[in-house]
């Protein structure tokens, strides 16, 4: 049997990795105790990392309410602390951190279709260059879908929240509570099935990140107070226990946080809306009242209070009884507590369901096999399986043996499944089509929200249970064993016929010599062949046009070389591989973030590269790289024809250094590896000798962000105070204290034009202040801010130099942007600047 691909829409879609945080007892009794609240809370902020973690849990393990967060961006413009991905693969990988930080804490994430671009210092700024109706628009659409009986803002919308983006969450949430219950805001929108809403109030979470700032909270008037350590006997944990694990998902930011025990305050503030004196949900009624169904209600509590986590089975017929009376409700509530009953009729006979996918992708044209597993755990129900309908496709798949479900055995269907050659790659929705300036491409509306892709397939299953039909609904996965992790699971996805990738997003030529490029194919299905060319911009040439080749098993890899030529004179363009395979042309690659805290994502770049011809200098050769919470620029070294070797603990410690004539730490560095902060006194003697160190950013720690004071007092050779200064703004205007400084001179003459396309900021975390024996060679601010010259410190030392810098190199060097690598290139040389230039005076 076969069945067209349809891309499936819901609310929401997570798929468990390892081990569900709840199950057994805990699980069943939050899962009863939820069908008798008819609630929701909404919280909304800026980014992942932004929310409160314990409200969060309060509300939705606490209050068992319908909780959602609604983070307008996904972090794509933050820094990465576990691994060199930025922009769109960073926003992937905080995306999947927020949902793993869902599953702990009990909420639902959403988000807009708002691009993190980056810091910003206010709102207008944020707001102007997101769009103010875009971003509105999509608040709007989340509120009028999700239907909050009360909004949560996290931020104030005023100067005091800092980022731009943290007031811009609050100015543009307080406008879409009550745009979102105006017909005449976005009337589009209400031709899509969602229709105006107005929530109860909306309110204002102080933030809290000390227990100075939250005794600050606590004297303000109008405060309403929630105490969000409670301990919960069921869970066997607080509230703020739960919400130190959810927090602690956000690696990606080094944001690991305690698990507090004991009472915790928040306070919260009504900023629109009716008004609250005591609680920030007087007034709702989050009972069965509210659509005139108390019975029901009083039967879910018999149920709730009458559970035997011995026989749940027992409680089956109340739960059955208060079914048949949701089922003939016509209100928005039915359909979801329908389907919460359901599920806990399920838990309580013990009835398990799966749709598991032979292999995680497919190709288009190709198939794949589902296998529809149903198993009664429990000898105290009879059950037996009806029916089962596969979504995915516009006429369905079906099943409609009805079996008797035996104690503990599996029952099995499988469905085999015919995927369209037109089928499009499972790209992340969000990314699928081009971005609108700082907005994510999204054309459906119905996509808009959502956290992640919605399943490839799922399976709409029919039981009966003790002679009452109930309906389970479960989207495709596939699982595996990993020998370290054990059983995991993930999407499945489709993926090209054969993946096409070259080895870096751009290629730098210092000259115009011939290089060899590789073109990367990998078969992701048995016997793929072809052909495989390279395109580029006018002026570059290539041999030879066009190479074939054949792929054998699924897996194999093989390599295309061709020779490009770069021209003369200097030029920018876009070098592009492009695979024809059964008469389609595949363009993109796969690939595959892998970090054990998250599920395997799985993206599909386009093969396509930056080609810079510049006129780029350099006099040192031989680069030694610490490395730090990890970016790209060795490898753009490495294409200039330096030398570059990755130090281990080992070099630092003991390695012969001076064979190197620069060294550079990576991003953070200092902050990361306390390896090379014991080492710092080898460090010394290398620019003693005549070494070059170049120290990149780091991150002054303390303070509310927690983490040592004083770990960074030693990063240089003479004092060095870093803040949190920064200069966002990408071509903000650089000046020169002096014009005549080695190392604007040598071996790259350092002009404008260098600070010309620069991406998403110059830099962040500038020294505040240093020791006078240090030199600034450039300055730059953001507009009407103050100049901040501490961007970048130089100094001599002995038969050596020192370089701290600020600018953003990890950003700029993968970008290929010409200039920022030619004043990189000046950093690295600097040693050899200062005695050149020295030599010259003599």
């Amino acid at each position: 049997m076969k069945i067209k691909l349809l891309l499936l829409l819901s609310l929401t879609c997570s798929f468990l990795y390892a081990q569900r945080e709840l199950s057994g007892a805990a699980e069943l009794k939050i899962a009863l105790e939820k069908t008798q609240v008819l609630g929701r809370v909404l919280m909304i902020a800026a980014h992942p990392d932004d929310e409160n973690t314990a409200a969060l849990a309060y509300f939705a393990r606490g209050k068992k309410l319908q909780t959602g967060y609604l983070s307008l961006t996904r972090g794509e413009g933050g820094q990465n602390l576990i691994g060199s991905e930025q922009g769109d693969l960073l926003g992937v990988i905080r995306t999947q951190e927020l949902l793993a930080a869902r599953r702990i804490d009990g909420a639902e994430q959403f988000f807009s279709r708002a691009i993190d671009f980056g810091f910003s210092k206010t709102a207008d700024e944020t707001i102007g260059k997101w769009g103010r109706q875009n971003v509105l628009s999509d608040i709007v659409w989340v509120i009028r879908k999700f239907r909050p009986d009360v909004i949560v803002f996290r931020f104030s919308g005023t100067p005091r929240d800092g980022h731009g983006h943290h007031q811009s969450s609050a100015i543009l949430g307080k406008i879409a509570f009550e745009a979102a219950a105006d017909p005449a805001q976005f009337p589009e929108q209400l031709k899509l099935g969602v229709q105006p809403w107005k929530a109860k109030r909306a309110v204002f979470n102080s933030f809290s990140f000390t227990p100075q700032m939250e005794a600050e909270a606590a004297k303000q008037p109008g405060r309403i107070g929630v105490d969000t350590g409670t301990f919960d006997p069921v869970l066997g944990r607080s509230y703020g226990e739960i919400a130190g694990a959810s927090r602690s998902q956000h690696r990606s930011q080094a944001m690991g946080a305690p698990e507090r025990r004991g009472t915790q305050r928040d306070w919260f503030f009504v900023v629109a809306g009716e008004p609250a004196e005591k609680d920030i949900f007087e007034g709702i009624d989050f009972s069965w009242n509210r659509v005139g169904a108390e019975d029901v209600g009083a039967i879910l509590r018999n149920a709730s209070k009458g559970l035997n986590i011995e026989d749940p089975s027992a409680t089956i017929p109340m739960l059955i009884q208060a079914r048949k009376r949701v089922a003939e409700m016509k209100n928005e509530w039915a359909a979801v507590k329908l389907q919460e009953i359901d599920e806990a009729i399920a838990m309580c006979s013990g009835l398990y369901a799966e749709l598991t996918a032979e292999r995680f992708q497919a190709i288009p044209g190709g198939s794949l096999r589902l296998t529809l597993s149903v198993i009664n755990r429990s000898n105290h129900t009879v059950a037996s399986f009806e029916k089962a309908v596969i979504e995915g496709g516009g006429e369905g798949l079906a099943n409609s043996t009805a079996q008797e479900l035996p104690f503990n055995v599996a029952v099995q269907r499988e469905f085999p499944v015919a995927i369209p050659k037109t089928q499009p790659y499972t790209s992340r929705y969000w990314l699928a089509n081009a971005k609108q300036g700082t907005l994510y491409g999204v054309r459906d509306q119905n996509l808009i929200g959502l956290a992640d892709n919605p399943a490839l397939f799922r399976a709409r299953i029919t039981a009966k249970i003790n002679g009452q039909q109930v309906e389970l609904v479960r989207p495709v996965f596939h699982r595996y064993v990993d020998r370290m992790y054990g059983e995991l699971s993930r999407p499945v996805i489709v993926v090209p016929a054969v993946a096409v990738a070259l080895p870096e997003p751009s290629f730098i030529a210092a000259d115009s010599l011939p290089r060899t490029v590789e073109v990367s194919l990998k078969a992701n299905a048995p016997q793929q062949s072809g052909s495989v060319k390279l395109t580029v911009p006018a002026g570059w040439k290539v041999e030879p046009q066009t190479q074939n080749f054949s792929l054998g098993d699924a897996g194999e890899e093989r390599s295309a070389k061709f020779l490009v030529t770069p021209p003369a004179a200097e030029s920018v363009g876009e070098l592009r591989a492009i695979a024809t395979v059964n008469g389609t042309e595949i363009s993109n690659g796969v690939l595959t973030i892998n970090y054990p805290h998250i599920p395997p994502q799985t993206l599909f770049p386009e093969a396509v590269a930056k080609v810079v011809r510049a006129d780029i200098k350099t006099t040192v050769k031989r680069i030694g790289y610490i490395m730090g919470a990890g970016d790209e620029v060795p490898a753009v070294l490495k294409q200039l024809g330096m030398d570059v070797t990755m130090l281990s603990s080992e070099d630092i410690a003991r390695g012969d250094l001076s064979r190197y004539d620069t060294i550079v730490t990576g991003v953070r560095a200092y902050n990361q590896r306390a390896d090379l902060r014991a080492n710092q006194s080898r460090l010394l003697d290398f620019m003693d000798k005549g070494g070059t160190l170049v120290v990149q950013y780091n991150v002054q720690e303390g303070g509310f962000m927690g983490g040592n004071p004083k770990l960074l007092e030693k990063m240089g050779p003479y004092p060095i105070t870093l803040s949190r200064d920064r200069v966002t703004v990408e071509d903000a205007p650089v000046t020169y204290p002096d014009p005549n400084h080695p190392l604007l001179k040598r071996p790259n003459v350092i002009t404008a034009k260098d600070w010309d396309g620069w991406v998403q900021e110059r830099g962040l975390y500038f020294a505040t202040e240093w020791d006078p024996r240090y030199q600034t060679p450039f300055e730059s601010h953001d507009p009407g801010e103050k100049p901040l010259p501490g961007g970048t410190l130089v100094t001599r030392y002995g038969k050596g130099a020192y370089v701290f810098t600020g600018y953003s190199w990890f950003r700029q060097l993968p970008a290929g942007v010409p200039g920022g690598i030619r004043i990189f290139t000046n950093l690295l040389n600097a040693a050899e600047a200062y005695r050149a230039n020295s030599a010259r005076r003599n």
